[in-house]
């Protein structure tokens, strides 16, 4: 049973008389300070770095494969998972989100609004580390939300497929080739042809908390750039996290063919046979709205 991408603090509170599993992405020294309780600290689900050839796919299976088992998760089970808030962890959350669906797991949520979310609720927080017991994680590959490297060059060519590049307005321009540092990878620019909508554009900039914005409001952002419903869009930012964020936002909305380049960036920049575009961008983004 499929279940929506996203959950309130008070839907997972609800939540305790069923079997649930809940993912915590942050930092463990940031779990091991409270946590929301029966939670498993998995911190990998942002830090693991992918390719998208065949190789790194497949160690990329088995890393997460070894990794879930570990925490007790079989893919069956409905899960949760959390950051601290949407706009300051880079989406890991949402990267997540993303793996466990390409792997298959079809009752997957991210807690909308992350853990500052649920202290802002009142809802109880605990520092017990929650001891796990080992299962078989079942893969299930759903190749069809991800792009691999050979798959964007294709689309290069292809007005049909949106190439959306959700990075910082530095990484953008060609200013920083990464969130990471200036010159952590070894090229600055964009993938040629991509339009640009920063992904904190998806957020309420005005929210305590930040939330995604009203579907509404989100598709006129996207149509901005063109992208309607029926678009197909291949995603990128730096390794996958910004990327999740926005196709959970496009999902939420409406459009119906996102998919992620979760290798993004980091491995685009890397090749030197693969083409990039540098200097001052043209006019294909959109102003901040308010």
């Amino acid at each position: 049973m499929e279940v929506k991408p996203l959950i309130s603090p008070q839907e997972l509170a609800s939540l305790s008389q069923e079997p649930v599993v809940i993912i915590d992405t942050r930092a463990p020294e940031e779990y091991a300070v409270s946590h929301i309780p029966g939670a498993v600290n998995l911190r990998e689900m942002f830090t693991y770095l992918a390719t998208s050839t065949s190789e790194g796919l497949a160690g990329l299976r088995s890393q997460f494969v070894k990794l879930l088992s570990a925490a007790g998760i079989s893919g069956t089970e409905r899960i949760v998972i959390y950051e601290d808030a949407l706009n300051t962890g880079y989406g890991q959350s949402c990267r997540g989100y993303f793996l466990l669906k390409y792997f298959g797991c079809p009752q997957v949520s991210v807690l909308h609004g992350g853990y500052q979310a649920w202290l802002a609720a009142g809802l109880p927080t605990t520092t017990e580390v929650l001891v796990t017991e080992n299962k078989t994680f079942t893969l299930s590959i759903d190749s069809s939300i991800m792009v691999t490297t050979a798959q964007m060059l294709q689309a290069l060519d292809n007005p049909a497929i949106i190439k959306l590049d959700v990075r910082d307005a530095d990484e953008w321009r060609g200013e920083s080739s990464s969130p990471y540092g200036v010159d952590f990878c070894p090229r600055k620019g964009r993938i040629p042809g991509a339009v640009w909508i920063e992904w904190y554009q998806m957020m309420e900039p005005s929210s305590e908390i930040p939330m995604f914005r009203p579907t509404d409001e989100i598709m006129a952002i996207c149509q901005e750039v063109s992208i309607t419903p029926d678009s197909t869009v291949y995603i990128y930012c730096f390794k996958g996290s910004r990327a999740s964020n926005t196709l959970i936002a496009l999902k939420e909305a409406g459009i119906k063919d996102v998919r992620n380049y979760f290798a993004s960036w980091n491995e685009w920049s890397r090749d030197p046979s693969l083409p990039i575009e540098t200097g001052e961008p043209s006019d294909r983004k959109i102003p901040a709205l308010v």
